[in-house]
């Protein structure tokens, strides 16, 4: 009877530590995602794309393949901008899935672009990642992002 209960006790252990980590992984993964998008494409860290993607990432843009050079490419014309407008992110996690050492995210991404106090404009992605897990955490290694009408939301 002890033994049976002792095993039922490991069992259980187990299995909630097992949620712990899948919990865990999914906070770790919805914070690279909101820390990629600020330090990246808000404030324009180049010196930031080895903090979160892998040296092979790729994003697939509205039917465009950006690989890391691209995508520097486009931080460096940004960073010449003497008055760059702010670009507040904002994300609805639809499904997060760990599997071992990679994982899923897909996700609403939302962007409102604004100078001052006037709201330029705003916009809507699909979105989905995949990333994995590294001796310095996780890193994204491919972004996929459709554009979405977002009048489309409003009707």
């Amino acid at each position: 009877m002890l033994k049976s209960l002792l095993l039922s006790a490991l069992i259980l252990i187990s299995f909630l530590g097992m949620a712990q980590t899948s919990t865990d992984d999914q906070a770790q993964l919805e914070a690279l995602i909101q820390n990629s998008f600020d330090e990246i494409f808000s404030e324009y860290r180049s010196e930031s794309l080895k903090k979160f993607y892998t040296d092979d990432f790729i994003l697939l843009e509205q039917g465009e393949v950006w690989d890391m050079e691209k995508v520097n490419s486009y931080l460096t014309r940004a960073q010449q901008n003497p008055n760059p407008p702010t670009r507040t992110n904002r994300f609805d996690f639809i499904k997060t899935v760990v599997e071992s050492n990679r994982a899923w995210i897909a996700y609403h991404n939302y962007a409102t672009i604004s100078r001052g106090e006037e709201v330029l404009t705003e916009l809507y992605w699909l979105e989905s990642a995949t990333a994995i897990r590294t001796p310095e955490g996780w890193k994204l290694d491919m972004l996929h992002s459709t554009r979405v009408d977002i009048e489309e939301l409003k009707d």
